[in-house]
């Protein structure tokens, strides 16, 4: 009886994602600004074809960085449990930062709360208040900080995602954000033959999983 229920859910799920993809692609394309207005399901998550399409490779000798230190009031979006996270290795992640950067967390935090979405904040309307330079090229203190050890959590999943971003619209969609800085990264892309999708394996598979990552590349065809 169970498996029987459990069949016609997921028949139900599907069939909902159909009507939606249907009828109101042509609303979420003006809501949501995208490359392309085709959009399919991976279990519940809406993708845009633009995800598995678009190649994209970062290349930080040429772009240096940029997703760190793009123009902007406030940064990345931040989850409640993330900023949780942070409040706790902020005495280590500080070790990176320049004093500059200390300061600015110090006096007026390192998020702020804007329009309902709490966001990490900038430096002087640009840089992420937790990067920092390593030869010329912008990095992330928090990363940097996991990846010498210090900490066990990589970064928000709003940075790792990037270029993907995650709207909300009755549940997840995934759209490519697209930024002039990173017209290197679709040049490499298409010269390692990467696709954002693949670019973003280990963040997806953070968010949702190796198995909802698999169904995608399946979608792909890659």
């Amino acid at each position: 009886m169970k498996c029987s229920f459990e069949r016609k859910k997921n028949k139900n799920q599907v069939a909902i994602k159909t009507i939606f993809t249907l009828y109101f692609t042509p609303t979420l394309s003006k809501i949501i600004p995208m490359t392309t207005d085709k959009i399919f399901a991976i279990n519940d998550v809406l993708v845009r074809d633009e995800i598995v399409d678009i190649p994209f490779s970062c290349d930080l000798k040429k772009y240096k960085g940029a997703c760190c230190t793009l123009e902007s009031e406030l940064g990345a979006p931040v989850k409640k449990e993330e900023i949780e996270v942070i409040e706790k290795i902020l005495p280590v992640i500080k070790n990176y930062l320049t004093q500059t950067n200390i300061d600015e967390i110090e006096e007026n935090g390192f998020y702020e709360v804007k329009d309902g979405e709490m966001m990490i904040t900038s430096v002087n309307n640009r840089d992420c208040v937790f990067s920092f330079f390593d030869n010329g090229i912008a990095k992330c203190a928090i990363e940097r900080a996991y990846f010498d050890g210090k900490v066990d959590f990589r970064k928000p999943i709003s940075c790792h995602l990037f270029p993907i971003r995650v709207s909300d619209f009755s549940g997840d969609v995934l759209r490519y954000e697209k930024f002039g800085e990173c017209a290197p990264a679709l040049e490499k892309g298409k010269e390692e033959n990467i696709t954002i999708a693949e670019f973003c394996k280990d963040s997806l598979i953070r968010l949702y999983g190796e198995d909802w990552y698999n169904k995608l590349m399946n979608y792909s065809g890659r």
